[in-house]
């Protein structure tokens, strides 16, 4: 069978799988099905050592094939379809990260192009041949099976599971400067086998659709709708583990940046870095003593020391008095803004107003959405809080205090 698949055929198809016996065949025999017939093709099975034996039962499908196609019973029109579309399997000692794995499949690939797919049936192999006609039409591009274009939809997920996708998408996109693509994390997606050769991955812990947009600037976009079909019916597998990894690969993937060969942009980046950072721990500490204040306020004006208010006026006094002293020492320390006219500083604190508040909300509804998909409520909270946090100062620094973010 190795002998069959050294040959250089036009489309390697490499699915990465783990305890995916139930499914792995029927998916082998439908993408046999759906690839034309006029073009060669392989499919690479990499399995991580699946207690479910999925491995070695690709193993014993493909040693049938083989003997199929050596037998005198196989009509030569038979044996040919056979070899338009062989089947390969490589077994991994232990399960290790999905990108190395995919990687793993390349390396051991023989064809023109690459097509990337999950083996559980969320990707339907009756979009394969329009992403092989994608690829006739532009050699040198990637196309991606979306999720999120006009035509696409997903089936299987609960709400609260489509709002923290759909908020992952749009962060890595605006983040990473993708905005040419819907579907920047999608695990569907084809190219030429070369693209693929001058890049280093090193993002290991996460999409590697990612790391190839980032890092390959040549490559053309074409995006196709798909039908995303959740077989684990909406389960979640969203934890502390995913986010890290996920924020992890945004921050690395936002260092390496689309233009990290040239070495003065690099210094430019890594000063605006620099000052971006000291005005963000800038504004942060003010927002501690702002709790600060708030807390003292609300206790002198309820608990005797000034007056007896009632605790939530009390309370309602410590916001207002915290939010304005907070407007006035990053007016003043933070963005170093002194001009103190009355009509450009109203409107400043009432802007400085409005995005706290919006934090606010943010928090709430990022609180709401992790707790909601099975994080329990601690990290939940930090994310929240960090979240909202970093939002505010961005928003204030862009909108109130008229500072490129990037400064």
């Amino acid at each position: 069978m190795q002998d069959l698949i050294s040959e250089k055929c036009f489309l390697s198809i490499i699915i990465p799988t783990y305890n995916e016996a139930e499914t792995i065949l029927k998916l082998i025999d439908a993408i046999r099905y759906h690839v034309p017939t006029d073009i060669s093709a392989e499919i690479i099975i990499v399995d991580d050592n699946s207690p479910d034996g999925t491995g070695r039962l690709v193993e014993s499908y493909t040693q049938s094939i083989t003997n199929e196609m050596l037998g005198s019973t196989q009509t030569s029109n038979d044996k040919n379809i056979y070899r338009k579309c062989l089947v390969k399997v490589i077994h991994r000692q232990r399960r290790n990260h999905l990108i190395s794995a995919i990687l793993h499949g390349v390396r051991f690939s023989s064809g023109q192009n690459i097509l990337i797919m999950k083996g559980d049936f969320s990707h339907p192999p009756e979009i394969i041949p329009r992403l092989i006609n994608e690829l006739n039409q532009d050699p040198n591009c990637i196309v991606i099976a979306s999720r999120y274009i006009k035509g696409a939809s997903i089936v299987g997920w609960p709400f609260k599971r489509l709002m923290v996708s759909m908020s992952a998408v749009r962060i890595a996109r605006h983040s990473l400067k993708l905005r040419n693509v819907k579907d920047p994390m999608s695990d569907f997606f084809a190219l030429p086998h070369h693209a693929l050769k001058n890049i280093e991955f090193n993002i290991q812990d996460f999409k590697i659709l990612l790391e190839i947009l980032v890092k390959d600037k040549n490559l053309r976009v074409r995006e196709i709708p798909f039908t995303f079909n959740d077989p684990h019916s909406g389960k979640s597998t969203l934890g502390s583990r995913v986010i890290f990894d996920y924020t992890k690969a945004i921050w690395q993937l936002y260092r390496y940046g689309r233009n990290s060969g040239k070495a003065i942009q690099n210094k430019q980046e890594r000063r605006g870095l620099v000052l971006f950072l000291s005005k963000a721990a800038r504004f942060f500490t003010v927002g501690a003593s702002g709790l600060l204040i708030n807390y003292v306020i609300s206790s002198l004006l309820t608990g005797g020391t000034v007056s007896n208010l009632w605790y939530i006026h009390g309370t309602l006094v410590g916001i207002i008095f915290s939010i304005t002293t907070n407007f006035l020492l990053n007016k003043i320390w933070t963005f170093e803004d002194r001009n103190f006219s009355f009509y450009y500083t109203l409107k400043q604190y009432g802007l400085f107003v409005a995005f706290s508040s919006l934090g606010a909300s943010i928090q709430l509804l990022l609180v709401y959405l992790l707790v909601e998909s099975g994080l329990s409520y601690s990290p939940s909270l930090i994310m929240a809080v960090a979240t909202a946090a970093i939002s505010n100062f961005i928003l204030n620094k862009k909108w109130t205090f008229h500072e490129k973010i990037w400064k």
